[in-house]
Parts: structure tokens; C-alpha cells; sequence
């Protein structure tokens, strides 16, 4: 992952050792010790990759992007890209985003896909289950769904049996963005307590809110991310209200899949 681009922007990546105390490169091509598989070494992976995939595509576009979103960590690298936040003070974010979030442990997400979400959440409402949550709006008939590992397994079964719909369980060992992630939230807003948000040169849409992110807003709505669920047909419903017809996606087609997919 990333291999040919942290020679191309040296800078940045030796920014990126010093934040996280050893080689990010090593990391993404080599993957000693198979820590990759752990989200406090994934995140900051992946948020670094995509700045130097990120930056890589903004010096080949010189006239520029107006408009910026990520999903979920996306995010980070959307408020970065827009100039709202330094690339080294969102890393440190992201490091410790990590570490909170790896310490919930006793999840389990599964995809949904094929029906509307309305339809995802009147099936747990009615397994009466209270531990289980809907943590993505990804496209009119995707969901993912999150929470207790054991709850999770139920509520795919109940959905499973709902006309045209497929769950797919995801390797992941945390409920992300549901209310169980609710515990690491305090620490987390403390240390964005020292962050500054910057007016920026683009405008972010918050995949929290679904609305335009406001800078002064921004503590909030990064510490409130951990545990509320990615809003991203609002967030794509909102940047089509501003205007926009054309999404350029860094690195893959995940996202502009979902797009097509939402009216």
C-alpha cells in the first residue's frame, strides 16, 4: 500500500515517522509483525496514504477542488485536503482515534445490502434487540450494521430473511460508530480540545451531520464521529444541493459506487 509514493513526497512521510514513532513505509509495504490487522496501526496507515494519494491528485489538477468528503477516517483526509487542518496535527488525531477505538473490543459489523435502510431498522426494532445499530448510511439500499458481536449475528438473520437483501460480516473487532463506542468519546474530546481548525481553502461536508462543516464546529463533530453513524447518502445529497455532478474518488471506486447508487 502506497509503495512508490513516500519517495515521491519525502517530507511528508518523515513527518509522518516523527508523529508515529516508526516508518510508515515499512509499515504499508512490508507489514512486519502483521500489524496492519490492528486499527491502531491501520488508521494512520491508511490516513497517511491517502494524503500522499490525495496531494498526488490535487498537483495534477492544478485548477484545484472546491469541494472535499471522506467516509468515516476519510474524513480527516477530506478537512486536510481543504487546508482545515495540518497534516500533522490530524495524524495525531488519527493515532490516537486508534488507540481509543481499539480498545472497545467485542464487536462485529456486517454490510447490508438490497434493501432500504428503513426496512434495516424496523428489523431490529422488531428482533428487539438493544445492542445493535445502523453505524453507515452508505447508499439508498446499503447499510452496515454494528454492535455487540453476538446481537450482530442475530440481527444478520433476521435481515438475511428480509426479500432481496444480502449481509456480508466484516472483519473488524469493534462496534465503530454506534453508541458502545460511547466510553472512549471523553478522552478523545479532550485532546481535540487543542486542535485548530482552520477557515480552509475549500468547503468539507461532515459525514456526522451530512451538512457543511463548520470550523468552530469541529471538535464536536470529530469526537461525536466515533460513535454516530457515517452519513454518507446525506453527505452526497448535500454536495449534489451545492452544485455538484462530478466525484473524483483518491484511490479506488468504493465510493463512486455508492454514489451511482444513491438518488
Amino acid at each position: 500500500m502506497g509503495a512508490g509514493l513516500f519517495t515521491q513526497f519525502p517530507d511528508i512521510t518523515a513527518t509522518a515517522d516523527d508523529v508515529l514513532g516508526y516508518s510508515v513505509e515499512e509499515l504499508c509495504t512490508q507489514d512486519p509483525g502483521r500489524r496492519l490487522r490492528d486499527t491502531r496501526y491501520a488508521q494512520p496507515a491508511v490516513f497517511t496514504v491517502n494524503t500522499l494519494m490525495g496531494l498526488r491528485q490535487l498537483a495534477e489538477h492544478p485548477d484545484g477542488y472546491q469541494f472535499f468528503a471522506g467516509h468515516s477516517l476519510g474524513e480527516y483526509n477530506a478537512l486536510v485536503a481543504a487546508g482545515m487542518l495540518s497534516f500533522d496535527e490530524a495524524l495525531r488525531l488519527v493515532q490516537r482515534r486508534g488507540e481509543l477505538m481499539s480498545s472497545v473490543t467485542g464487536g462485529g459489523m456486517s454490510a447490508v445490502q438490497g434493501v432500504p435502510a428503513a426496512f434495516v431498522q424496523r428489523a431490529l426494532r422488531e428482533t428487539g434487540l438493544t445492542k445493535v445499530y445502523i453505524a453507515n448510511y452508505n447508499a439508498d439500499t446499503q447499510t452496515t450494521i454494528a454492535g455487540d458481536r453476538t446481537e450482530v449475528a442475530v440481527a444478520a438473520k433476521a435481515i438475511g430473511a428480509l426479500p432481496g437483501a444480502r449481509v456480508v460480516p466484516i472483519n473488524v473487532s469493534g462496534p465503530f460508530h454506534t453508541p458502545l463506542m460511547a466510553p472512549v468519546e471523553p478522552a478523545f474530546r479532550a485532546l481535540l480540545e487543542n486542535c485548530t481548525f482552520a477557515a480552509g481553502d475549500g468547503t468539507v461536508v461532515s459525514s456526522v451531520t451530512g451538512e457543511v462543516f463548520q470550523p468552530d464546529a469541529g471538535r464536536d463533530l470529530l469526537a461525536d464521529q466515533v460513535s454516530a453513524p457515517v452519513q454518507w447518502v446525506r453527505t452526497v445529497a448535500t454536495l449534489r444541493g451545492l452544485g455538484i455532478s462530478q466525484f473524483d474518488e483518491v484511490n479506488g471506486s468504493t465510493l463512486s459506487a455508492l454514489v451511482s447508487r444513491i438518488r
